[in-house]
Formats: structure tokens, C-alpha cells, sequence
């Protein structure tokens, strides 16, 4: 799907019953929310990473999927939430829902099933407790015996690690992992995730779309270079962090609890009590394969080999086309079983894409089930999701799961718009220029 504006002129003429077949549940499910279905579109810029690109220490991390600082602090105030309440992302990501909440003085609580996303959440916060300089005085002393240092093990056996670096940097690379995994705590965690945010810049890779693709004649960075210049932006974030959030130390009251773990079975979550707030934005169902874009960064720290990669991979909520379905498992919403049938009947450039459809769908409605039984009575819910379409066949991703939430025991309150995003250059041709909406749905569990 490609990002792109449509003018309210083109919005107004599209009716609701032009985007689906007559009689469609599709259409049902347009009717039953149109009330409570409004705009917001100054939310544009916040519903993705982009609105991180200037604040302090988020900055330093490229999370291609994250939203925006400026996203949870609106939604803090929307919920007016106080140090009373207690915020879960059951998708942490970065952690920029964590990250906020901390800065307002909210405890919080992270969970996620990729461990590059666990360890940026926890470590973020670590920057804290820097001094003006101290970064900087560590890797100049790093960088005197780096290349005296023997080569960290990573995980070479993973195709992409063979292709993405010169045979120089990944060398060089290995011998910076090993000098950053002799550093004290919290300098090791520190360090590691500015050498994890360099990989890409060092490699022939870049982060596109659901890919991490191969550029043979992208220019990269040496990785003393590359290093060297994100210790200069976190030097300069610990300078501009007392403009940005009023103070630089951090009451350790709030710093958040982040866990390895899976949103669709949160019994194994150790939570300090029901939280009373869930702002989160989960997978897109937009064949996006996180183990995929992380690959760099998982091979060099957090699996062995490529069967634990491949481990992670099919553990991952299933959003990506490589989502496995058993023979049981069957739509778990008349919209998706609609969808899928109506797919049964067109040439598709993938034939997973009806099994993701599935596998997406049975585990979001598990992880809607979950909330259902560790929330606080009439805690609310803000999520950012992702309408898709294929083949001309448009999924109100919005709706179903809205749907799906009221048979679990909450209320939708709204269905706010915050974008509109075009289809593939492909799918515009073949079946015009239909606007697919980004939305934040807004929930409460009933008592």
C-alpha cells in the first residue's frame, strides 16, 4: 500500500455502497458504526514514526512501524490519565507508548513476542542516567582497542548476513560487538542499541516497505564512522532533553516493566495490577514480517542461527504471509469469511494472502479476548489500525475488530479517521483510487 492524500471532493463521492457488493456484511458493518465514525486528520503525521524523528532518544532508533510521541501524549490527555492509572502496550514496539507515559509520570507496562522491540523498549529509558560526555569518553577508549578485539559469533548461517555487508565492515562489526559486550552495565545495553540503529547504514540493506532489501550501489557507512555519529545524536539529545521534557533524571517510580511475551496469552505476564488503559497499535495485516526487517539486527544479538530466527518468525502474531493455518482454524468474523470467498474467485499475486487473512484475524480476536480478562473494569482501549485491500476486495479492519471487541464485552465509543492512504500502483489501475482509511479505534470494557 502506498501512502497517499485524497481531496475531500473525491471522498464525498464515494458512497459506502459503491466499496462493497450489494447485501455485502461488509456494508452492514459500514451502517451499523457510521455514527460513531469521524475525522481527525491532524493525526497524519502522528500515527507513524515520522513525528519521532526530532524527539530526544526516540530518535536514535529507526522503528519504521512505530507511532509518534506526540500520538500517546494526545491520547494520555484524551483519557486524562494520572500516576493513578496504568498503561499496557500489549505490542511495545520501540516503546514509545511506555516512553511517554514514564515522562507523564504514568506507570506502564510493555509486552512483545520480537526481542529487537524488548530490547530498545527497555533500554531507552537507560539514557537517563548519562552525563553530558560520558558517552563520548567511552568510545574513545573503545575505539583504541576495537581492532585488537577477536570477532563476536553471530548468526552467519542467515542468507542476508552474507549478502548485506563488505567482508571489511562486517569484520569490523563483529570486532564492535565483542568490545561493547565487555562494557558495565548500563553502558553495554546503551552502546548496543546505537550499534544495533547502525547496521543498516553500514550494509547494502535498507528498510522498505514489508522487505529489508538489497541495494548493491547504496552507499554505506564504515561502522567507527557510523558509530561515531549516533554517539554524537545521543550526546545531543542528553544537551536538548531538559528543553524537550523539563528535567533530565527520571523518577524510577515510573520506569516501565517491559516483558518478552505474547499478546495473545497475557496469563504469563506479571502485571502490578489490571491496568486501566491500553494504547497500542498492533501488526498490520499488510504482510509485514518484523523477523524480516530486524534480520541484522536479530542475527547479530538475538538468535544463534537461522532456526531460531525461523522460530521467532512463525511465533510473531500472524499479520505476514508466511503465517501458517491449520485446517481448523476458520475466519472468525462473517466480514473475513466474506473476503475470503470473494478472493477464492480472482487471481491473486499470492495465494497466502486468504491463510494471513485468517491466521490475522483468530489471533487479534485472542488477543481482544485477553484484554477482556486482565483489564481493570471500565478501562479503555486506543488502538491504530490499518484498513488493506486486495484485489480490488477492500477489509474494514476497523469495523471487524470493533465487532469482534463488543462480543467480548466492550463498548466502541468511536472510530476516529486519521488518514487516508491510496492502494498499490497495480490495484488503482485495475480497480480505481479507493481511499483506505488508517483509524484509531476507541473501546471501553463494560463493568
Amino acid at each position: 500500500m502506498v501512502q497517499c492524500s485524497f481531496s475531500k471532493e473525491t471522498l464525498n463521492k464515494i458512497e459506502i455502497t459503491k466499496l462493497y457488493p450489494p447485501r455485502s456484511d461488509r456494508l452492514r458493518l459500514e451502517k451499523k458504526y457510521h455514527s460513531l465514525i469521524r475525522e481527525d486528520l491532524t493525526l497524519n503525521r502522528i500515527v507513524s514514526f515520522v513525528g519521532n524523528k526530532t524527539i530526544p532518544f526516540l530518535r536514535l532508533y529507526r522503528y519504521k512501524e512505530a507511532f509518534a510521541f506526540d500520538f500517546v501524549q494526545r491520547f494520555l490527555k484524551y483519557f486524562n490519565l494520572t500516576s493513578n492509572d496504568y498503561v499496557l502496550d500489549p505490542y511495545v514496539g520501540m516503546g514509545t507508548t511506555c516512553f511517554a507515559s514514564m515522562l507523564h509520570h504514568i506507570p506502564s507496562v510493555g509486552v512483545d513476542k520480537l526481542p529487537v522491540a524488548v530490547f530498545v523498549a527497555k533500554t531507552l529509558p537507560l539514557f537517563f542516567s548519562l552525563k553530558e560526555g560520558e558517552l563520548t569518553s567511552c568510545f574513545e577508549r573503545l575505539t583504541k582497542i576495537v581492532h585488537s578485539k577477536e570477532p563476536a559469533e553471530v548468526a552467519l548461517d542467515v542468507p542476508i548476513m552474507r549478502l548485506a555487508f563488505t567482508n571489511e565492515n562486517l569484520l569490523a562489526l563483529r570486532r564492535w560487538k565483542t568490545v561493547i559486550d565487555e562494557l558495565d552495565q548500563p553502558l553495554k545495553d546503551i552502546f548496543k542499541l546505537l550499534f544495533l540503529s547502525i547496521l543498516e547504514e553500514c550494509s547494502f540493506t535498507s528498510k522498505d516497505g514489508q522487505f529489508l532489501r538489497l541495494k548493491k550501489n547504496k552507499k554505506f557507512l564504515k561502522p567507527e564512522e557510523a558509530l561515531k555519529r549516533k554517539v554524537r545524536e545521543a550526546e545531543e539529545d542528553i544537551i536538548r532533553i531538559k528543553h524537550f521534557f523539563g528535567y533530565h533524571n527520571l523518577d524510577k517510580e515510573y520506569l516501565p516493566t517491559i516483558f518478552l511475551g505474547d499478546a495473545r496469552e497475557l496469563s504469563k505476564i506479571s502485571f502490578e495490577r489490571p491496568p486501566s488503559v491500553i494504547i497500542t497499535s498492533p501488526p498490520y495485516v499488510n504482510r509485514y514480517d518484523y523477523s524480516r526487517t530486524s534480520s541484522l539486527e536479530l542475527c547479530f544479538e538475538f538468535v544463534k542461527n537461522f532456526e531460531e530466527l525461523k522460530k521467532i518468525r512463525f511465533g510473531l502474531l500472524r499479520s505476514h504471509i508466511e503465517s501458517k493455518v491449520s485446517s481448523e482454524e476458520k475466519p472468525p468474523h462473517p466480514s473475513v469469511a466474506e473476503v475470503i470467498e470473494a478472493l477464492s474467485h480472482k487471481r491473486l499475486n499470492n495465494p497466502r494472502i486468504p491463510h494471513m487473512l485468517t491466521a490475522y484475524f483468530i489471533d487479534m480476536k485472542k488477543c481482544i479476548e485477553e484484554w477482556r480478562k486482565v483489564l481493570a473494569p471500565n478501562a479503555k482501549v486506543a488502538m491504530v489500525v490499518d484498513n488493506v485491500r486486495f484485489e480490488g476486495e477492500l477489509i474494514p479492519v476497523d469495523l471487524i475488530l470493533s465487532e469482534i471487541a463488543e462480543e467480548e464485552g466492550f463498548q466502541v465509543k468511536e472510530i476516529i479517521i486519521s488518514r487516508y492512504k491510496g492502494n498499490s500502483s497495480q490495484q488503482m489501475r485495475k480497480y480505481g483510487k479507493i481511499p483506505v482509511r488508517e483509524s484509531v479505534v476507541v473501546w471501553q470494557l463494560k463493568t
